[in-house]
């Protein structure tokens, strides 16, 4: 993966997914494999499987956790809706140093056309310690758009936050 600039950056990557029923083993989750599937494409190295944990305060100790190994980007699945079991961007925003709004509002906007119920979501993007922090649906749809929308910032946005020039 390289920068605007040419140069190669390597981005260590984890996938953490919110999900009460992924956790609890009622189901398969199907956001997080997608999610890891598409960092490797973007040249990212990442762990083989995502962490799946319930919602809520799990999802901030996992966060802690990626921020401590050092990882560059943390991409969270699930968690960002409307229902009342839905509390990832409050666990996330609890760590975030600076937000980093334009990222969110990019990824809505990409899916809102094809699916309002896009606009519910409350999911964040920032940065903790040197860690960047994106919050996506908890579906395959999302995990696809939030892709899109980061492919071409991903590179760019780490070399920043570890005090590239502009």
């Amino acid at each position: 993966m390289g920068t605007p600039g040419g140069a190669a950056v390597t981005i260590r990557a984890r996938v953490v997914v919110a999900s009460n029923r992924a956790a609890a083993g009622i189901y398969a989750d199907t956001s997080g494999p997608r999610l890891v599937a598409g960092l490797r494409e973007l040249g990212c190295e990442v762990d083989e499987a995502p962490v799946v944990v319930p919602d809520g305060d799990p999802v901030a100790e996992a966060l802690r956790a990626a921020v401590a190994d050092g990882i560059d980007v943390v991409l969270t699945s699930g968690g960002t809706g409307v229902t009342p079991t839905d509390r990832t961007p409050e666990a996330t925003r609890g760590l975030l140093d600076f937000e980093i709004p334009g990222i969110a509002e990019a990824i809505r906007a990409h899916s809102r056309d094809r699916v309002p119920a896009a606009a519910l979501s409350r999911g964040l993007a920032g940065v903790a310690g040197r860690t960047l922090i994106v919050n996506l649906p908890g579906s395959t749809g999302g995990a696809k758009d939030g892709l899109a929308v980061l492919g071409p910032l991903l590179a760019h946005t780490v070399d920043q936050i570890r005090g590239g020039d502009h």
